[in-house]
């Protein structure tokens, strides 16, 4: 689509839009509401691209779905499609070095540092050379009940290290066996561990401001440790981005004391947290060291490629529940990353950077994501309509009330408290903004809203245009394209991809059965990971209910979809075990092997004596085509 073409087609949505709300003052069924929403918006800025939404009209073009869809399961095992073959690649406490222990709940701390972290999360998979690659993964956290024998009901110095040894990353290498199949590299010389403990560096624009000082760091520019690592991103420079999520969590105090507001905001409480950590290392006992947690909450860019590197945590990309970090080179140079703040009511971001990518010199890049401008995104639409204009709001010191009167005395305040700055702009509350992810086919952005029990429930989460739905259990998954498709511009088109939702359970005109394009052969709930292979087919993962009953019934397990941008369908294509999230994607270059992480199982899942372990599967076709295909 020409960009003039893309303008006239958001004035003619203004046109149609006013035809929509006639129908809808006629008394349009809630189900035929979603469909012709999701029309117009259609036709705002897609009409002349291939791109077509199930929800507007019925598909013009060759699917890109090529596989026979399953059946949800509750079955404790991974079930792929007819043709398609999944197998366990590396699990929580394998070797990655060739002296590891072998895995045990009484192994040490010092074995962990040696072993596949817990709690695989997002992941990248980048390529050396023909025969050899490297698989980034995150640890997002670990379970106390499979860590320990005693699930953690006695801590000790040494449990708690072992705890912060299984948590952050682990970098393995991997080499291309027969028939250019994937295997772990045990021996490979980049295969790392970093930890709750690895030193770290500050950079960019609140680097060494007052409040990311200690004891221990009174530059506040030296840090020890990421953790909690939800999903992920890359560099197109070789660089590896992991997003620090739910920190709060590993923060407590021996005494109760009040929290100031603005850490309150991101969920710091006194007293114990989820993981203890305070009891037995001062640095996460909020009242000896009250900055450590501003500390945390960063995007944190690592050099796979050389393990003595420290890792940097990219300060101008702003602290908040980072989900992942989904990075593309603008049409002029630039870099731009969108980032999802996981929570209920917070918010979508965007940072632009500064300087320009250099293509032919690497090194000319290792510092771009330190300079630059983060912006928070505000949905606008008419009243009852589900599409329609967004707005990229600055984050910037003296601009949009981020002033001394307002609490914000400088940039390091905007990007430290970002969530409080976000709130001061107007920026629009959204349903746990989880993964980003850009279509390489077009310039289209989609991102999951997972769920949010409070949205139309509590004070200031009303239901507005981008989060239409009252206690939205199922989630939806929503899709911006930026004006001119130039990512660094402040204006973008927005609709809604899908509504989750259970048909089976509810009438048409009810908002729970979802839009047209959710039937009871693909149904499901909290959309989380998300990701685009090579050809622009959309993967999308669940991590939410999997009691198959109530309002859940008919959805299995945890799963994995595939869905058609073009053509709005949605296919399953994989089911997990039994208590599992599914996290985690990325692919070989040439597509045809993907790897999966399957989190936090609670059967007999790549169990060793009875211990369920997190686990990263590979799945290849058994024709050695490519994935989805």
């Amino acid at each position: 689509m020409s960009h003039v073409e893309q303008d006239d087609h958001s004035n003619n949505l203004n046109a149609e839009s006013s035809d929509f709300s006639q129908i809808v003052e006629k008394g349009l069924s809630r189900r035929r509401f979603l469909q012709a929403s999701a029309a117009t918006s259609t036709i705002a800025f897609f009409t002349a691209s291939p791109l077509a939404n199930a929800m507007a009209r019925p598909p013009k073009t060759q699917s890109l779905l090529g596989f026979d869809p399953i059946a949800a399961s509750t079955a404790d095992t991974v079930i792929v499609p007819r043709g398609y073959q999944a197998q366990s690649f590396i699990a929580w406490g394998d070797a990655i070095h060739p002296s590891a222990a072998a895995f045990s709940q009484t192994n040490s701390s010092a074995d962990q540092e040696n072993q596949f972290g817990d709690n695989n999360d997002g992941m990248t998979f980048l390529l050396l050379d023909r025969n050899r690659a490297v698989l980034a993964v995150n640890n997002e956290s670990t379970s106390y009940s499979t860590l320990f024998e005693d699930s953690g009901n006695t801590l000790t110095a040494e449990k708690v290290r072992r705890s912060q040894a299984a948590v952050g990353v682990s970098i393995v290498e991997l080499q291309r066996a027969h028939r250019g199949d994937w295997q772990v590299n045990v021996n490979g010389r980049l295969n790392r561990r970093i930890t709750a403990y690895t030193e770290m560096e500050l950079t960019g624009p609140a680097a060494g401001d007052d409040k990311l000082k200690t004891h221990a760091d009174p530059s506040g520019t030296q840090v020890l440790g990421t953790f909690n690592n939800c999903a992920n991103g890359s560099t197109p420079w070789g660089t590896y981005l992991t997003c620090e999520e739910n920190f709060n969590g590993f923060f407590g105090s021996q005494n109760k004391i009040d929290v100031p507001d603005e850490d309150a905001r991101y969920g710091i409480n006194s007293g114990d947290g989820w993981f203890n950590w305070h009891q037995f290392d001062d640095r996460f006992d909020i009242e000896k060291e009250p900055n450590e947690n501003h500390r945390h909450g960063w995007v944190v860019e690592i050099d796979p490629m050389n393990p003595q590197s420290k890792p940097k945590k990219r300060t101008a990309l702003g602290r908040f529940k980072h989900e992942n970090a989904a990075l593309t080179i603008n049409k002029n140079g630039r870099v731009v990353v969108y980032l999802g703040d996981d929570e209920r009511g917070e918010h979508l971001y965007k940072f632009v950077s500064k300087g320009k990518y250099n293509e032919h010199k690497p090194e000319k890049n290792r510092d771009l994501l330190d300079e630059g401008t983060l912006y928070v995104a505000k949905f606008d639409a008419k009243d009852g309509e589900m599409h329609g204009d967004g707005e990229w709001i600055e984050l910037t010191f003296g601009q949009n009330g981020l002033t001394p009167e307002n609490g914000f005395n400088n940039q390091a305040d905007v990007l430290i408290f970002a969530r409080q700055a976000a709130t001061q702009v107007g920026a629009t509350t959204m349903d746990r903004p989880e993964w980003v992810a850009i279509n390489p086919k077009s310039d289209q952005v989609f991102c999951t809203l997972t769920n949010n029990k409070y949205r139309g429930v509590r004070e200031g989460q009303e239901i507005n245009a981008a989060n239409p739905r009252e206690n939205n259990i199922y989630g939806h998954i929503i899709r911006w394209e930026p004006k001119n498709g130039n990512h660094a511009s402040s204006k973008f088109f927005w609709d809604i991809y899908v509504m989750a939702g259970n048909p089976e359970l509810y009438s048409n005109d009810d908002p729970r059965s979802g839009s047209t394009n959710i039937t009871a052969d693909n149904m499901f709930n909290s959309p989380d990971g998300i990701g685009f292979d090579n050809a622009g087919r959309l993967w999308i993962q669940t991590d939410g209910n999997y009691s198959n009953s109530g309002d859940f019934a008919g959805m299995g397990n945890n799963q994995m979809l595939c869905g058609d941008p073009n053509t709005g369908e949605i296919k399953r294509f994989l089911s997990g075990p039994t208590g599992c999230e599914i996290t985690g994607l990325t692919f070989s270059p040439d597509n045809r092997t993907l790897f999966v992480g399957i989190q936090h199982p609670t059967g007999d899942f790549s169990a060793i004596d009875g211990i369920p372990r997190s686990t990263v599967i590979k799945i290849t076709r058994e024709d050695g085509g490519v994935i989805g295909a």
